[in-house]
């Protein structure tokens, strides 16, 4: 009895499986479309580097074991229709004795198969929203389903993850840079954010005074508020509607994949039947207990959660705390943490194209749009949050760098658009030639500034940019000789 209160947690569960199969919805999609030409057989990074550096036993994947394309893509559409099942909530359609072991079975699939794609995508799959995805949807597979309640413990270790991604950001953001402390930080995290939207531009220019505010709100929201998370009825629900409304106004101003949407419905934990009843036009219904297997099972999970969390406790604590790091291959326990450090300057590479047979001083080059980054200046940022573009990402990261030694899967992106690579192409917004391929591409590294607010009354400008350097000299194919594997 004291892993089950009925009245509690009935509608919690439900809230909450919904909401995170929408998640899982959205990530198997973004496989499907993406994964292949990023990491698969012909990726930009290949799967088979993924196989070649690491042992199974290091990141297990069914890719490790069937590294093809067809199995890679077959995979991410098992998971989209696995969604929507779990969407639909298809186990509490089944006859009371097979709803639990029916929801703990889709909820496992749902997590080993994006175990597959997190594990093999290297550095393109890198984000610490990818394991808290994993661990957040390993520990719904325990919550049961059907009419009988869910184990009360692993709605507390739902709490527990939730905590430790709001306090370790908190954290490393006071431990790290100085901007945070002095409450300086968001006169430049709206410009320089990885892919900030149409509502990033008027955020960055209100008030200075208004920007203090904001960081001081932070730091209360991430560093207090998720003590509450523990706290008895009603404060526990006061803190998840502090959490709920500050990650609300974070995809509102920015693109950061589902990193604030999963928080929301991590969130939904720390309410119960009671709040949801007194708010929303529901009624909770009479339930039983949960089956006995599954009250052990969540035991032995609270059990196994606890000794995984020494090593991101230890983390949490220490000075030298680093951000979203998974401990074990299988990311049941991990740390998490976001924008330790702020960038002040905002960098970008534009990636160009010709037909000119020889490149001169006269060469007409023709600019390659993304579907996130920023690139033609008079276009509008992009509203894209939860959905993830994932090379885009990797595009803002490479661009800190003056040159893309740190990052080797660019060349490869220069030789698939050479050769006018359809899946490549794909990725991308538009490109500038239609019905031939480039005899040249190269890479130039501008700095970018959102304009002002008169300058773009008067200019319909949303950026303004000044070359600051090759980021990749005019290449041909034949320059970059990469082996396709």
């Amino acid at each position: 009895m004291l892993l089950w209160e009925p009245e509690t947690y009935w509608l919690v569960r439900v809230l909450f499986h919904r909401a995170l199969a929408v998640i899982y919805l959205l990530a198997f999609i973004i496989a499907a479309r993406q994964f292949r030409p990023l990491a698969g057989e012909d990726g930009l990074l290949s799967i088979q580097q993924y196989v070649d550096r690491h042992e199974f036993r290091e990141r297990p994947s069914l890719f490790y074991l069937y590294p093809d394309d067809r199995v890679i893509g077959s995979t991410a559409w098992v998971g989209v229709g696995l969604s929507v099942l779990a969407l639909v909530g298809f186990p509490s359609w089944l006859p009371r004795p097979y709803a639990v072991p029916v929801s703990m079975l889709l909820w496992l699939l749902l997590w080993a198969l994006y175990l597959s794609f997190v594990n093999a995508g290297q550095t393109f799959y890198g984000y610490g929203w990818e394991s808290m995805l994993l661990e957040t949807g390993f520990l719904a597979a325990f919550l049961g389903a059907g009419p009988a309640g869910p184990p009360v413990a692993v709605v507390w270790l739902l709490k527990w993850v939730l905590f430790r991604n709001m306090f370790g950001a908190g954290l490393i953001k006071l431990r790290g840079d100085d901007c945070w402390r002095d409450l300086t930080a968001l006169d430049y995290h709206y410009e320089t954010q990885p892919i900030p939207n149409p509502v990033s531009w008027y955020a960055h220019h209100l008030p200075d005074r208004f920007h203090r505010i904001e960081v001081l709100g932070n730091h209360v929201i991430e560093v207090a508020v998720p003590f509450l998370y523990f706290a008895p009825q009603p404060w526990a629900s006061v803190a998840g509607v502090a959490t709920i409304g500050f990650q609300g106004w974070l995809m509102l101003t920015g693109n950061f994949s589902w990193l604030n949407a999963l928080t929301i419905v991590q969130a939904i934990a720390t309410f119960s039947d009671g709040v949801l009843t007194s708010i929303l036009p529901v009624v909770a219904p009479n339930t039983s207990a949960p089956p006995l297997y599954l009250q052990a099972l969540s035991m032995v999970l609270a059990v196994v959660v606890v000794w995984r969390s020494i090593d991101p406790v230890r983390n949490i604590l220490s000075e030298q705390q680093v951000m979203n790091t998974a401990f074990d291959p299988l990311r049941l326990v991990n740390t998490y943490g976001a924008f330790g450090s702020i960038t002040r300057t905002r960098y970008e590479i534009v990636v160009q194209g010709t037909t000119d047979e020889v490149v001169t001083a006269d060469t007409e080059w023709r600019a390659y749009e993304f579907k996130g980054k920023p690139t033609d200046t008079a276009q509008r940022p992009r509203q894209v949050a939860p959905y993830h573009y994932r090379l885009d990402w990797q595009l803002w990261f490479a661009a800190m760098a003056p040159s893309p030694h740190r990052s080797p899967w660019f060349l490869a992106l220069l030789d698939r658009l050479l050769a006018g690579d359809e899946a490549t192409e794909d990725l991308l917004a538009s490109v500038p030639f239609a019905e031939t391929t480039p005899t040249h591409i190269r890479a130039v590294r501008y700095r970018y500034r959102f304009t002002t607010p008169k300058k773009r009354r008067q200019t319909g400008q949303w950026w303004e940019r000044e070359r600051v350097g090759t980021y990749v000299s005019p290449v041909s194919d034949g320059d970059l000789r990469l082996d396709r594997v």
